[in-house]
């Protein structure tokens, strides 16, 4: 059975990490979320809700949905907890359970929710193939993954390649991939779904957009690359100078002149 290690997330589990993740979720909600909605009584999974930031969204497009969201960190889940109070979430239960060794029986669900949680598996399809047993024939699986091979940014300078280049690595190293928005349709394909539709969701900024240069590349990007810093520098990938320099040129990306693009990748399968 594959494992999987709560500590194996790449970008950790700080009160920064958090921050970050809820400004991601905020700034991109209306571009990944309005079309994901849940008829009332349907029985869902999301799947690797982390800390809840996701899953309010969720619970506010489909408030008569039964939802059902695990983690296998409980630390996580306990500020997903504290979230979906604060928020008035009712109909969402969390667990904490490993996607590898689901516990549920077969066909459980109606429907199947994960978002940024494939690119942190070594074996993505595997964990495709566990939520797929428990999804009913005719049930949607809906998958969203970022890749970091698709953004590009002006100013480009050699310092900030190589900070963005170091984030990839550490990912790697650690048995993630972060280039995984281009693979969603063969990876739901290999576990087994059908009627697969996958579409790209662009996110662009530019000093015209103040809500995504603040949110998405000041918010989001940039602590991201930030959080592994440590991780890279000891791994040998970068060294602090250069490191530091190129979160400096990032910045100028979110400046007057600066522009910032990046692709998700949203697939919807069928059992």
């Amino acid at each position: 059975m594959p494992s999987l290690k709560s500590h194996d997330y790449v970008h950790g589990y700080s009160e920064r990490e958090s921050a970050r993740l809820n400004d991601q979720a905020n700034t991109l909600e209306e571009l990944l979320h309005s079309d994901t909605k849940y008829s009332p009584g349907s029985a869902v999974l999301e799947a690797g809700c982390g800390i809840g930031a996701q899953t309010v969204i969720l619970s506010k497009n489909s408030p008569k949905a039964k939802i059902t969201s695990i983690d296998i960190s409980e630390e996580s889940l306990n500020l997903a907890k504290e979230r979906a109070a604060r928020d008035g979430v009712t109909n969402v239960e969390f667990r904490v359970e490993n996607i590898f060794d689901l516990p549920f029986e077969d066909e459980s669900f109606d429907h199947v929710f994960v978002c940024f949680v494939l690119e942190h598996l070594k074996e993505p399809v595997k964990a495709l193939a566990s939520l797929r047993r428990v999804l009913k024939k005719g049930g949607t699986i809906t998958v969203i993954e970022g890749d970091h091979g698709s953004c590009f940014f002006h100013p480009e300078t050699e310092d900030a390649v190589k900070a963005w280049n170091s984030l990839i690595e550490v990912q790697a190293r650690l048995g993630g991939d972060s280039l995984i928005g281009r693979q969603v349709y063969p990876l739901l394909k290999k576990a087994g779904f059908s009627d697969i539709r996958v579409s790209p969701r662009m996110v662009y900024s530019d000093s015209s957009r103040p809500h995504m240069e603040e949110g998405f590349v000041r918010r989001t990007i940039i602590p991201m690359v930030e959080g592994v810093r440590e991780s890279a520098i000891e791994m040998g990938i970068i060294d602090v100078e250069t490191f530091d320099r190129g979160i400096e040129d990032l910045h100028r990306t979110a400046g007057e002149y600066g522009t910032f693009n990046y692709m998700f990748f949203k697939g919807v399968g069928r059992k």
